[in-house]
């Protein structure tokens, strides 16, 4: 098949298995059987591409135009190859983990869940592979507007605030701030094609520029920079393999990935000197804020949650810093922190099937009870400190270079400080899960959780080492950004 075809494959994919897992609403076993086996076709589907994009190709693929300059098109570039490959493969193993949930937790509308969760990655899709500003913004809604029957799942009126949240913030950002921030890069451009360098280079300067990065900075709500972030805590009613989607396969990562896309592929890193010293400050402040919430919260989901707010902003502050080392370590943290904090989640939701604890308080000893799920959240939480041989290691150690390197040391002390604040908030855990007793009463195991759930765990656990020791061929991807 032709770069266009696989493109269009890969759109169809997701949407042909959400109607063959409905068609099987009263089959689980063969429903969940076209749940991955649709996981594992897309995530073939958009590998097949990869080798044209390392050569420098750039399959692109155009649906239709809306008006003149307006079409709905993808084109497949480095950093929307990498969210593509994360989102896809993810999925694979979050399909995996939520058969074991779902069935252990005796969770109700499960095929309405496997329905939304594919639909979920087409929008993802479509986000990563989207060739102008005008198809991302289009998957973008879509991708707020599928979740949200996944965020309000239990249907409890816990679930139904917090998805009021989820959809109040998302679409309000993004028709307060990312629509004009589309009409106006229309009508300033005359285009709003991904290009390489920007496609605002001596059209905008000062306040205007300025302006319309915060536009498209507080309208890409799903990268949670504050005071924007509120809806992704709200959204923690969800099941867990819902806060996996929220948090490492496909929400937040189509925030932070559309952050990076705009910075490189609208305004150019060189359009952009000088002009994004306040994203930075944002940025740096929404790491700090919501690691001293994390540390503050006996919640795990709660913890969690703040966590990925905070290692969000970093992906924000490294594009802010419009060093070539920077935007390459924001496109690795993409993928490095979607690892580690889908192990975290992964675990948060084994801990509450097998044991039915939920705070961190009451975690002491329980990893005697469950050996292999708190090693898993061991490793998910080296990589999000920094430790190697864990992958985040890989992608701060760029970051930090892209700091130095512009002599920003007051960024590089925030990197420092939250580095200590991530290991405050998360090596406790670790310590009162293996080296403290188990409270009085709590002699008898409960054992792992379900078997698909832990080797679920077990496979992204390993994917975060793998991808510190093969980090190779992920650098070989996203070294283009550097030059672009």
């Amino acid at each position: 098949m032709t770069g266009p075809e696989i493109i269009l494959v890969a759109l169809a994919t997701p949407l042909i298995g959400a109607v063959g897992i409905a068609l099987n609403h009263g089959a689980p076993n063969r429903r969940e059987t076209v749940t991955l086996a649709t996981a594992a076709a897309l995530f073939l589907c958009v590998a097949a591409l990869l080798p044209a994009v390392l050569a420098g190709e750039r399959p692109a693929l155009t649906l239709f135009e809306v008006l003149p300059g307006l079409a709905l098109a993808f084109s497949v570039e480095p950093l929307g190859m990498l969210f593509a490959l994360v989102a896809s493969g993810l999925w694979i193993v979050n399909s995996l983990y939520s058969i074991g949930y779902l069935r252990g937790n005796g969770e109700q509308k499960q095929t309405r869940f496997y329905v939304c969760f594919a639909l979920a990655l087409f929008s993802a899709v479509g986000i990563a592979f989207a060739a102008n500003v005008f198809t991302l913004f289009v998957f973008y809604e879509l991708l707020t507007l599928i979740t949200y029957p996944l965020v309000t799942h239990h249907g409890s009126d816990k679930a139904r605030n917090g998805g009021r949240t989820y959809l109040g913030l998302l679409v309000g950002t993004s028709v307060l701030f990312l629509l004009p921030a589309l009409v106006f890069t229309w009508h300033v451009a005359g285009t709003t094609d991904f290009a390489p360098g920007g496609i605002l280079g001596g059209r905008l300067d000062g306040l205007a520029l300025a302006g319309l990065l915060a536009l498209y900075m507080f309208g890409l709500g799903k990268a949670a920079l504050m005071p924007f972030h509120r809806w992704l805590p709200a959204a923690m009613v969800a099941p867990t393999p819902v806060s996996a989607l929220l948090h490492a396969v496909a929400v937040v990562k189509a925030g932070v990935f559309s952050v990076v896309k705009v910075v490189v592929y609208v305004f150019g890193l060189d359009t952009l000197a000088g002009g994004a010293d306040w994203l930075v400050a944002v940025a740096g402040f929404t790491i700090l804020a919501a690691s001293v919430v994390a540390l503050n919260a006996d919640n795990l989901k709660r913890r969690l949650a703040y966590s990925t707010v905070s290692q969000l902003s970093y992906v924000v502050l490294a594009a802010a810093l419009l060093a070539p080392l920077s935007v390459v370590g924001a496109a690795l943290h993409i993928a490095t922190h979607a690892a580690a904090k889908i192990t975290l989640f992964f675990a948060a939701g084994a801990i509450y099937t097998a044991a039915h604890k939920t705070e961190v308080s009451q975690l002491d000893g329980i990893g005697r009870q469950m050996p292999w799920t708190m090693g898993a959240f061991a490793v998910g939480a080296l990589s999000l400190i920094g430790i190697p041989p864990a992958a985040g290691f890989v992608s701060k150690w760029f970051i930090m270079g892209g700091a130095l390197q512009g002599g920003h040391h007051l960024v590089a002390t925030v990197l420092v400080v939250s580095t200590l604040l991530n290991a405050a908030y998360l090596l406790p855990i670790i310590h009162a899960a293996f080296f403290k007793p188990l409270p009085a009463g709590d002699t008898h195991p409960n054992g792992e959780a379900p078997l698909p759930m832990v080797l679920a765990m077990m496979t992204t656990a390993a994917l975060t080492i793998a991808l510190f020791i093969f980090s190779a061929p992920l650098l070989r991807l996203v070294q283009p950004l550097a030059v672009s």
